[in-house]
């Protein structure tokens, strides 16, 4: 191992040992299910914003969205507006969820139902399904990104590297609760607020600050005239094919729409609303989470044109076809630029370090989330008919992250040479097809009831899911130049019917429109009252964390 992967490996286990040390904190000050579901409702509002921004900011976000920069010039930012944009309407919706559930997305679709073990059913099959999805594709990057920091080679390498990972995230869940994952995310986004930082004033100081010179001397590397117009990856025009056209531009606004709807549908977003002691609490940590993600994304374009202008497209397609490894290549640069060799192993090391950090904190939430809702939805509300003892439910959480983390690592050890990257973008798209009409319509719509809650959630997520297996992205799509397949399945196989790559322009209105249906066709009436109730108290805070009581 070269000294600078030597220096990359003992950054890996300083942060290991400080987030280790972390959570054995947090196990000593973790008591009852309040404690470990929701911290105790004890973080405020600034320390729930850097978590939340710490559990929003993926690896993908860090990585991916500079890779798509350097390598697709304007059309890569139009993933970080997608993302940011997305948190207006989570501003809107978080004092109302806040104050409606207690733990969980559950505990506010029930709180208006008769039928509750029916709807605590659906939204825990969409949690741990969207959570599982999204937690793939986290898995399967922190195999190639750990295993290219290091040197590592092949696809043990990669197997390894995806179940201590796994082994990681099951204990920070299992044993920290969710005040040790709230932690871990705090810590991952201020260091990787100060990471971007560091790499955003370097890049504007090798160009006197000048974000004009920038953008120039990535437009000349690049070796494209319309490297900084749109359409370079999205919405791409197809001469002489007019149907074609106009379904990559859908496709975009399918894209577009999944990212901007999905997230305040994303479960271990949701949950986040539930750690903070009032829904003034609540909004200041989302100003917060808009404040930090907004300067993050807006960061993203100085790394990518800086890694186009200052690698080279060439030098990060030999390194990473997707481009995810572009700022990594631009911090070593970097580093060398200001103190040599020695230099540029340390920034890299830093960055290298950060991003792993980034994949631990996001995948702990995602596990933090599927864990609560198999233990308090599923075990304490259907199995236990909202009777367990809070012993017993917090031991069933403790074993159901040790379960959904083991299921994580076997799926993306399996699919550990895959490219997987579409299944963040599924992920957004389940969530706002599933989750989202089934949380807005029982916020707002008086006549909306249990079989509806139940129709939308089962129809957004099937119909996401069939158009997916029935798209490009799982068959049919074959690369023009080599005749290689671009699909998960290999040339030859074809049986996509729906042209698209991404559901969510279908899929969203469908699961509002199965969310109609199942109300206005369903003999089961609403309970006024019980809407009145959750009227007052989304509205006022009145009630909030505390079960409804009939």
């Amino acid at each position: 191992m070269t000294g600078g992967r030597l220096l990359t490996f003992g950054l890996f286990v300083v942060f290991i040992l400080i987030t280790l040390a972390v959570t054995f904190w947090a196990r000593a000050n973790t008591r009852g299910k309040d404690d470990f579901y929701a911290g105790g409702r004890a973080f405020s509002g600034p320390q729930n914003g850097l978590a939340l921004a710490g559990d929003y900011m993926s690896a993908a976000s860090f990585l991916g969205i500079a890779g798509i920069i350097a390598l697709s010039g304007y059309d890569g930012f139009l993933y970080s507006i997608g993302f940011l944009v997305a948190w207006l309407l989570t501003l809107l919706l978080v004092e109302l969820m806040r104050n409606a559930g207690r733990f969980t997305m559950a505990d506010v679709l029930t709180h208006r139902v008769r039928r509750q073990p029916r709807v605590r059913t659906a939204a825990v099959i969409s949690t741990v399904t969207v959570s599982v999805f999204y937690l793939l594709a986290q898995m399967v990057g922190a195999g190639a990104l750990v295993s290219l920091l290091l040197g590592l080679e092949g696809g043990t390498a990669k197997a390894v590297t995806i179940v201590v990972v796994g082994a990681m995230m099951i204990f920070y869940v299992s044993f920290g609760g969710m005040k040790g994952t709230t932690w871990v995310q705090i810590i991952k986004a201020v260091l990787l607020m100060a990471g971007t930082v560091v790499l955003t004033a370097l890049v504007l100081g090798r160009f006197g600050f000048n974000i004009s010179a920038l953008l120039g001397a990535a437009q000349e590397a690049s070796g494209r005239t319309g490297f900084l117009d749109p359409g370079n990856r999205f919405g791409r025009t197809v001469p002489g094919d007019p149907v074609g056209t106009l379904i990559n531009k859908l496709d975009f606004i399918s894209l577009a729409l999944a990212l901007v709807l999905g997230t305040a549908g994303l479960p271990h977003i949701v949950s986040r609303f539930f750690t903070v002691p009032d829904a003034r609490a609540a909004r200041t940590s989302v100003n917060w989470a808009i404040g930090l993600v907004g300067a993050f994304y807006l960061m993203t374009l100085a790394l990518g044109f800086g890694a186009t202008a200052l690698v080279s497209p060439e030098r990060i397609i030999a390194e990473d076809p997707s481009g995810n490894t572009a700022a990594l290549q631009l911090a070593q640069v970097l580093g060398e630029a200001v103190a040599g060799p020695v230099g540029g192993d340390l920034l890299l090391a830093f960055i290298g370090a950060v991003a792993f950090a980034t994949i631990l904190a996001v995948v702990s939430g995602l596990v933090m989330a599927s864990s609560t809702s198999l233990a308090h939805d599923y075990f304490g509300h259907v199995l236990m008919f909202g009777r367990p003892r809070e012993s017993q439910e917090v031991a069933v959480a403790r074993l159901s992250a040790f379960a959904i983390g083991l299921l994580a690592v076997v799926l993306a050890v399996v699919a550990r040479n895959q490219n997987v990257a579409f299944l963040v973008a599924l992920a957004f798209a389940m969530a706002a097809s599933a989750n989202l009409p089934a949380i807005v319509l029982s916020l707002f719509w008086k006549r909306f009831n249990s079989t509806g809650v139940v129709s939308g959630i089962y129809g957004g997520l099937g119909g996401s899911l069939l158009l997916v297996l029935l798209s490009p992205v799982v068959s049919g799509k074959v690369d023009p130049v080599t005749g290689g397949s671009l699909s998960l399945l290999p040339a030859g196989v074809d049986f996509h019917v729906f042209p698209m790559e991404n559901p969510g322009l279908v899929s969203i209105p469908f699961g509002f429109l199965c969310a109609w249906l199942g109300t206005v066709l369903s003999t089961e009436k609403a309970d006024q009252e019980r809407y009145d109730d959750l009227s007052v108290r989304s509205l006022t805070g009145t009630g909030a964390h505390t079960p409804r009581q009939d």
